[in-house]
């Protein structure tokens, strides 16, 4: 760790993630996202845009013997999450390289399993932000159908893409995604009971032919409004959060 990083935990200490201390950081959304993938041991997994590896080892560290790769284009945060996965004894290949011009190390794989949490935010209707990290996180500069067909490219027949992403932007999502991917299913994040969606996970599978789903929400805190400052996650979202639990969509 150094002046400009921090070493925080994720899932109750189980992992230690250094960040950098100003720039984007990661909160709960890549725990949930990499919570949700159905990987089993010996499966290949790739974290799109993996940052500093959150989502990726936050999986391994659930699913023991997934064999895990991440692609980063920003060159300090790819950096990071090979520390974070030698830190945490975590095998972890992390590419350097952008999506839309994929390595030649990932052009020919594919992969059980692809994960992504891609850019929320469409800067032509939001703030740039400040800090260039933060920035190449958080703003979309590549286009969101490039980040649906580079993940589905690189996901193996019948293997499953997952995004994480901002309700106001599942129609955009659903649209790209329709026209790679098939057996669609949608689960709704809800921060509270009678509340609306704000991030929606959507899963697919390269080759799935089943109909689309869309799952009943899952809420992640208890009551209408936060008090104090306690925690007040439901008791699923806590396993999750806290113990490495998995989240499974809905049968």
């Amino acid at each position: 760790m150094t002046r400009d990083t921090t070493c925080d935990d994720f899932l109750g200490g189980r992992l230690k993630i250094l960040q950098p201390r100003a720039g984007y950081r990661a909160g709960i959304d890549p725990v949930l996202l990499a919570a949700s993938i159905p990987a089993k041991p010996g499966d290949t997994v790739l974290d799109l845009g993996c940052g500093v590896g959150v989502a990726g080892l936050c999986l391994a560290r659930r699913v023991s013997g997934v064999h895990l790769t991440g692609l980063e284009r920003q060159p300090a945060y790819a950096d990071l999450a090979r520390a974070n996965g030698a830190a945490n004894d975590l095998p972890f290949e992390v590419v350097e390289g952008d999506l839309s011009d994929m390595p030649r190390t990932l052009r020919d794989r594919q992969f059980h399993h692809v994960l992504a949490n891609p850019p929320y935010f469409d800067r032509a209707a939001s703030t740039t932000a400040a800090d260039p990290g933060r920035e190449g996180a958080m703003g979309e500069d590549t286009r969101l159908a490039a980040w649906v067909a580079a993940a589905a490219k690189r996901t193996r027949p019948k293997g499953t893409t997952t995004f994480i992403q901002r309700a106001e932007r599942l129609p955009e999502l659903l649209s790209h995604a329709a026209g790679h991917l098939g057996s669609l299913q949608l689960l709704p994040l809800i921060p509270r009971p009678g509340r609306p969606a704000r991030l929606v996970l959507l899963r697919g599978r390269r080759g799935g032919r089943a109909a689309f789903r869309l799952h009943d929400g899952l809420c992640l805190h208890n009551g209408q409004h936060h008090v104090n400052d306690c925690e007040n996650y439901t008791p699923a979202t806590a396993c999750i959060l806290r113990d490495g639990g998995e989240m499974p969509f809905p049968d």
